[in-house]
């Protein structure tokens, strides 16, 4: 029959969710692509239903059946605490996909994705912002990253919510000037910030077009704005204190350990931004080594999963050289 199906391997973000289903010898059997995994806007059993999907898809490529997999090994967005974490488990566990399921927050998986071993830190800045850590032995470092509520600021949506803010106090006089109240409503070819924000009350600009507003900051920024420009630097302070503080919890401060950084607004590289960070994280901890993350969070999944069946180093080799 071939290599035996080790580890079936889930990354499921809001937009879209990647299946690997992998041997245990490191072998790549299938993969599958479907839609976004969101069990806050559908609920858990319609999410799992998305998964159902493209699992099921990568299963009958590979010639597999529901069970015959040893481990599903899971990264999922909206996993945000351990109990959430838990919840999804047991009910990816009721679908009956593989002898054992683990699930952790889909930051892991880009970790997991960019380092040989299953040590260091990885900030994520897409829409959000969140942070992990690990190490060999099992520790992990991470934050509740739900929003203001729990302690975060930055990510792409609240960094239009910022720029829009200032930009709108901007033009009616209670805040300082900025080039944001040009460039903000340009970019939907509007005159003033009044027009954008009845716009976007109205919604004439639908929400989910807020975050275009996020690469219009930098730009605004590169261009030489003080008001932009400090919203990018406190964003590069936020990176490194979650950073510093994960190796903190770690004990990695003073080792010499990859710091990852992926999610669409740090994968940019806007310059202010990479050299802010990488200026402040070698004060705080001067060995890190900091670099952005290329491989897909698929690939630290399945490594995850290959990590906890104990598979041999040379199936992690064959593994990442088919992602690589």
């Amino acid at each position: 029959m071939g290599v035996n199906a080790s580890v079936l391997a889930v990354d499921a973000g809001n937009s879209k969710t990647d299946v690997a289903l992998v041997g245990e010898d490191g072998t790549v059997l299938a993969t599958a692509r479907g839609g976004g995994f969101r069990p806050p806007t559908v609920g858990v059993e319609a999410a799992m239903d998305v998964l159902a999907s493209v699992i099921g898809q990568a299963l009958a490529d590979a010639g597999e059946r529901a069970g015959d997999v040893a481990h599903v090994s899971a990264c999922l967005a909206n996993a945000d605490l351990p109990v959430e974490e838990a919840e999804l488990a047991d009910a990816m566990r009721a679908r009956g996909w593989g002898g054992s399921v683990e699930v952790r927050n889909d930051t892991f998986a880009i970790l997991r994705a960019g380092v040989d071993e299953p040590r260091g830190v990885a900030v994520v800045c897409g829409a959000g912002i969140n942070c992990v850590g690990m190490v060999p032995d099992g520790r992990t470092a991470r934050f509740p990253a739900i929003g203001r509520i729990s302690g975060d600021w930055g990510g792409g949506s609240g960094l239009a919510e910022e720029a829009l803010w200032f930009a709108a106090r901007a033009e009616d006089g209670r805040g300082e000037p900025t080039e944001l109240v040009r460039t903000l409503p340009g970019h939907f070819g509007l005159g003033s910030m009044y027009a954008l924000i009845e716009a976007l009350h109205r919604g004439h600009v639908p929400e989910g077009r807020r975050h275009e507003l996020t690469p219009v900051l930098f730009a605004t920024s590169a261009a030489g704005d003080p008001v932009a420009s400090a919203l990018v630097d406190r964003l590069a302070d936020e990176v490194v204190a979650m950073a510093s503080v994960a190796l903190g919890r770690l004990g990695l401060l003073g080792e010499e350990v990859p710091v990852l950084l992926g999610g669409s607004v740090l994968a940019a590289r806007h310059p202010r931004l990479d050299g802010r960070i990488t200026r402040l994280l070698a004060e705080r901890a001067p060995r890190a080594v900091v670099r952005v993350v290329a491989q897909p969070p698929v690939l630290g999944a399945a490594l995850l999963g290959l990590d906890r069946t104990g598979a041999a180093p040379e199936a992690h080799r064959r593994l990442r050289a088919h992602y690589t």
